[in-house]
């Protein structure tokens, strides 16, 4: 089993800057790929980025790629994402999720933006831009 623990969120100026976390415990072997999706009230779950936990390989939504960045420490089991240059559109949940997914890596985003391949989950943590 997989636990994750999200924090970071809270309430910012548009254009100011966010770095959200996530600590994951329990049996490392079973993700290889952690990731950061967002919902929004009456919105679909989107997924924003994903990184391979033994490479390192990163994968970015298009309407994030130049501002968020996924990275990680294996050594704390945590992930990150950093968001700059927020938008009131960035407003919603965000959570982190783990997977064990054996696939190609340059298909695992558009698994995880189908809703395939990550069966763990956080809590969520709420990002509010005004």
């Amino acid at each position: 089993q997989v636990q994750l623990v999200e924090s970071g969120g809270g309430s910012v100026q548009a254009g100011g800057s966010l770095r959200l976390s996530c600590v994951a415990s329990g049996d490392t072997g079973k993700r290889n790929y952690m990731g950061w999706f967002r919902q929004a009230p009456g919105k679909e779950r989107e997924v924003l980025a994903v990184i391979s936990t033994g490479g390192g390989t990163t994968h970015y939504a298009d309407s994030v790629r130049d501002r968020f960045t996924i990275s990680q420490d294996n050594v704390k089991n945590t992930v990150y994402l950093q968001m700059n240059r927020l938008k009131p559109e960035d407003s919603a949940k965000y959570y982190c999720a783990a997977g064990l997914l054996e696939v190609a890596d340059d298909v695992v985003l558009r698994l995880a933006a189908a809703g395939k391949g990550f069966g763990y989950w956080g809590q969520g943590t709420q990002v509010t831009v005004s």
